[in-house]
């Protein structure tokens, strides 16, 4: 027997993912250091990211079990990102 679940807000998700965009826009013009920018766009993306994949891929309804595999490639991806970004400077 399936569940049933209500319909999302797409609406809603659409406003928040206009208004994190604007955010984006903002940050870019910021007179502040260009790390703290680079951390602020790609905090603002992760959000951004999370918004689609629960809303317009329904991660939201899914077991747990398919949300951790589609985190995973995101922890490699840091993973390997920390570990080389010593090379990258030496």
């Amino acid at each position: 027997m399936a569940t049933t679940h209500a319909e999302p807000n797409y609406m809603g998700v659409f406003w928040w993912l206009l208004a994190l965009t604007i955010i984006e826009i903002a940050v870019i013009y910021m007179p502040i250091a260009k790390l703290i920018i680079v951390i602020l766009l790609v905090g603002l993306a992760l959000t951004k990211a999370t918004l689609v994949a629960l809303y317009f891929m329904h991660l939201k309804f899914e077991r747990a079990t398919l949300g951790w595999i589609a985190v995973t490639p995101l922890l490699l991806c840091l993973f390997l990102i920390l570990m080389l970004s010593p090379d990258i400077h030496p």
